[in-house]
C-alpha cells in the first residue's frame, strides 16, 4: 500500500489544500483463488449429480410405463377373445384349448359376424381340388382371407387360404396349398377366428406375448412379457389348470407378468408387474 499524493489543479492552491488517497494494487491471493475453483468444483460436481439422478429417474420411469403399457395390453387382448369363445360355433369344434405349461398357452375359437356358412355339394376327388357349394351363397368369402372346413363325420377339419371365390359356379378356390384330406360332401366351410396366445421364451432376456391367428405365422403382441397363467372356472365351481371338455367351463381366470426391457438402474435388476382379472364366458354351454 502507497500513498499517491494529488495536488489541487486551482491556480494559487497551498500545500495545506493538498488532498491524499489511498490506493490498494494488491490482486487476489492464491488460497483465494484456490478456494474459489474448490467450491465452483463442488456446484458443478452437484448439479452433474443432480442431472444424472434425473435422467436415470426418466429412464427408469419410462422403462416401468412400457411395462404397465404391454401388461395391460396382453391382458385386454386376452380378455376381448376370451369373452368371445364359442360364439355360434358349430358343435363338434373346440371353443377353448389349454396348455397347462409355465407359462400356459391358450387357444380360442368363434365364428366371425357377419356369419359366413356353406356346406360342400360334392366331394373333393382330391385334396388341390376346389370346393363346390352348389346350391350356396359364397358372397360372403373373401379372397386372401383364411376360412376353415370341417368334417362333421370325422370330426375334423383345418384352416385354408381363400384365393378366388367364383359366385356364378359357387366354387371357391385355394390354389396356394392342398387341403390334407379330400373333404366329403356335406363337410361345412365357414369364416371363424382362431387365435392362439402363448410366450415365446427363445429370447430367454426378452420373451415376447405372440398371437397366432388362423394358422397364420405368429406375431409379437407386446414385449417384456415374462410369465402367463390361466385357472379355468367349471360350471360346478371346481377349479382347474386345463380343460377335458370346454362347455363347461365358466371363468378364465388370468395373470400376466410383465418386467422391464433393463435391468433397474439403481437395484440393476428388472422391476416385474402382476397384472390378474377374471373374464367371464357366455357362449361355451351353448358350444363344444
Amino acid at each position: 500500500m502507497r500513498v499517491q499524493r494529488l495536488l489541487s489543479l486551482r491556480p494559487g492552491s497551498r500545500p495545506a489544500d493538498r488532498a491524499y488517497r489511498f490506493v490498494n494494487h494488491h490482486g487476489s491471493t492464491l488460497i483465494e483463488v484456490l478456494i474459489a475453483a474448490l467450491i465452483s468444483g463442488f456446484t458443478i460436481a452437484a448439479g452433474m449429480q443432480l442431472l444424472i439422478n434425473q435422467n436415470k429417474n426418466h429412464r427408469i420411469q419410462q422403462g416401468i410405463s412400457d411395462m404397465q403399457h404391454n401388461g395391460r395390453v396382453t391382458v385386454d387382448e386376452l380378455v376381448d377373445k376370451i369373452r368371445q369363445a364359442g360364439y355360434k360355433l358349430p358343435l363338434g369344434l373346440p371353443a377353448l384349448t389349454a396348455w397347462n405349461s409355465d407359462p400356459d398357452t391358450i387357444a380360442v375359437t368363434f365364428l366371425v359376424e357377419p356369419m359366413c356358412t356353406v356346406s360342400l355339394s360334392d366331394p373333393m376327388p382330391q385334396p388341390s381340388a376346389e370346393l363346390k357349394c352348389v346350391g350356396w351363397d359364397v358372397s360372403c368369402f373373401t379372397p386372401d382371407t383364411w376360412a376353415y372346413i370341417y368334417d362333421p363325420v370325422a370330426g375334423s377339419g383345418e384352416f385354408f387360404y381363400v384365393t378366388e371365390v367364383q359366385e356364378s359356379s359357387m366354387h371357391i378356390q385355394h390354389n396356394l396349398g392342398a387341403l390334407s384330406k379330400s373333404y366329403p360332401a356335406g363337410s361345412e366351410v365357414f369364416m371363424l377366428d382362431y387365435y392362439k396366445f402363448y410366450v415365446d421364451e427363445s429370447d430367454t432376456a426378452h420373451p415376447s406375448f405372440m398371437m397366432e391367428k388362423n394358422g397364420a405365422s405368429p406375431v409379437i403382441y407386446a414385449d417384456n412379457i415374462r410369465d402367463l397363467q390361466f385357472r379355468y372356472v367349471m360350471s360346478d365351481g371346481s377349479e382347474a389348470d386345463t380343460i377335458s371338455l370346454a362347455r363347461y367351463v365358466r371363468k378364465v381366470n388370468i395373470k400376466v407378468e410383465a418386467e422391464t426391457e433393463n435391468n433397474d438402474l439403481f437395484t440393476n435388476d428388472r422391476r416385474r408387474d402382476t397384472l390378474s382379472t377374471m373374464v367371464q364366458v357366455r357362449n361355451l354351454d351353448l358350444g363344444s
